[in-house]
């Protein structure tokens, strides 16, 4: 199994900045790629950036969040960050980590985690 913790969410003023982790476990993992979602109440959950995780090549960048945000991970700690920054109530959501990853040879999975809330208002 692959467990995956999310941390770093809080309450900020518009145009404030937090900076969002999350640290994947597990024995014998494998992380192919890593994933930010979003997902806010009533609303569909919502890719919001990707990152590989063999060279940190960013991949999918939503565009309502170009040039606010930065995704990143740390493989030796096997942990993805997500910078985000100039933040706007538009992002206030529960916001989940996703890898595609296997264990040993097992063949590769979707694995979430549980979410970090991110609330901006005035």
């Amino acid at each position: 199994q692959v467990q995956l913790v999310e941390s770093g969410g809080g309450v900020v003023q518009p145009g404030g900045s937090l900076r969002l982790s999350c640290a994947a476990s597990g024995t014998n993992i494998d992380i192919n790629n890593w994933h930010w979602y979003r997902q806010a109440p009533g609303k569909e959950r919502d890719m919001v950036a990707s990152v590989h995780n063999i060279d940190g090549r960013p991949g999918y960048m939503d565009s309502s969040v170009k040039g606010r945000f930065t995704i990143s991970r740390d493989s030796a700690k096997n942990t993805m960050y997500l910078q985000m920054n100039n933040l706007q109530p538009e992002d206030t959501a529960l916001y989940l980590c996703h890898v595609w990853a296997r264990v040993s040879s097992n063949p590769y999975d979707h694995y979430w985690g549980q979410g970090t809330q991110v609330t901006v208002s005035p």
